[in-house]
């Protein structure tokens, strides 16, 4: 998925990291998951390594620990910070108890905690974020500090922040201002924008589903040509002779390709239906992004009707040589300042959200076409398995055929 080529590129190198002619590079693996704790209390813990020759990073390389809630610590600094900006999704929680601290699923939330880091890394603004630097260098207890002192937005559990993602598709609330008209932006390039998103949305989580029925089918197979493999083989002892003898190889055959087919369907989960479904939270983002660009809409709008009732206000006063016209300027004043800073949020966040798009069709364009092309290369070649051991046991069962 999202990886820093730079960091391939000079691993061989024999200039220093340190080295000023090095080109700047922030390579980030995610390794080694442990369970802590018992029973609630028990989380994951991974190993975070960072190497980089960026001067204001400690040194070329350094290692921390982090838990999940880390991540989700850093997540929610940059959501808060950087609007405009598609922040890297989170993989989410497992809802079932039983599948919490499986093999399995330990190794799916570290893989795409692994992207997420890497994305922000390879991000020419975030991987400038003071907070991905305290992330990544400073350890355990400072970090853990930083986290129970978080206010405001930061306060929020996660599940709280997961449905402030979510509640992204409504509309904005209506206001009357004056005259009814809802407070929703309705430019050519935002109703692309809008469109392009769910439809992208409603395609991904169809195209996970059947990615996810597609493991299932495997895991199933798998399953049953091992259960076939025994009874096969019980059936051929009874036999005692040649045909009790093929019967027994093609239950081993069925048993070798039941570990096969089981071996696949991981492998499918974790390079194609994780990165489906890695999109399918990726479109969460920039929902959430979108529902930022709404409310600064909302705010610069309702700014520059309040600036308008202020300016008729003040026009009031001054024909009427009120007293009150030196406060009512100052108001004036502040007002129209603060409402052309809004206009000045909403247009960045317009600026970046086009830059954004741009730049996540092409890694969207990248990485489904790995997944796709590990798909095809992962059938193709269990099909060719498949068909090679079948085809092996077919001479051997015609001798029993003939002979009988």
């Amino acid at each position: 998925m999202a990886t820093i080529t730079t960091q391939r590129s000079l691993s061989g190198s024999s200039q220093s990291p340190r080295s000023p002619s090095a080109q700047p590079f922030l390579g980030i693996t995610v390794t080694d998951p442990v369970k802590l704790g018992n029973g609630v209390q028990a989380y994951i813990s991974y190993r975070v390594i960072t190497k980089t020759n960026f001067p204001e990073y400690q040194g070329p390389e350094k290692i921390v620990i982090r838990r999940y809630s880390d991540f989700v610590w850093l997540r929610d600094r940059l959501f808060e910070k950087y609007k405009g900006i598609f922040i890297p999704p989170l993989p989410e929680k497992s809802a079932v108890e039983k599948f919490r601290f499986s093999s399995e699923f330990i190794e799916m939330r570290r893989q795409a905690l692994d992207i997420f880091l890497n994305r922000i890394a390879s991000h020419p603004e975030l991987r400038q974020s003071e907070d991905l630097r305290t992330f990544l260098q400073v350890d355990e207890e400072t970090m853990e500090r930083a986290r129970s002192q978080e206010t405001g937005i930061f306060k929020k559990k996660p599940a709280d922040l997961m449905q402030i993602f979510k509640d992204v598709q409504s509309k904005v609330s209506d206001v009357v201002l004056g005259k009814e008209k809802p407070l929703e932006e309705s430019s050519p390039e935002y109703e692309k924008l809008k469109h392009y998103t769910f439809e992208l949305e409603d395609h991904l989580a169809e195209a996970q589903k059947h990615a996810f029925r597609l493991v299932k089918r495997h895991r199933e197979l798998g399953q049953s040509l091992a259960d076939f493999g025994k009874a096969i083989k019980l059936l051929g002892a009874c036999e005692g002779n040649s045909l009790g003898k093929a019967f027994s190889e093609l239950g081993s055959k069925s048993e070798t390709l039941s570990i096969k087919l089981q071996k696949e369907a991981h492998h499918l989960l974790m390079k194609f239906e994780e990165p489906l479904k890695d999109y399918v939270r990726a479109v969460q983002s920039i929902k959430a992004t979108m529902a930022e660009r709404a409310n600064a809409f909302k705010h610069q709008c309702e700014l520059a009707e309040t600036i308008k009732l202020k300016e008729i206000n003040l026009d009031k006063l001054m024909l009427t040589r009120s007293d009150k016209v030196g406060e009512a300027e100052i108001e004036y004043r502040e007002l129209k300042a603060e409402g052309e800073e809004a206009t000045r949020r909403f247009e960045t966040i317009v600026r970046l959200m086009s830059e954004e798009i741009v730049r996540f069709q092409e890694q969207k364009t990248l990485d489904i076409g790995i997944a796709f092309h590990e798909l095809a290369k992962g059938q193709a070649q269990m099909a060719n398995e498949i068909a090679d051991a079948w085809r092996s046991l077919i001479p051997k069962l015609e001798a029993c055929s003939a002979r009988t």
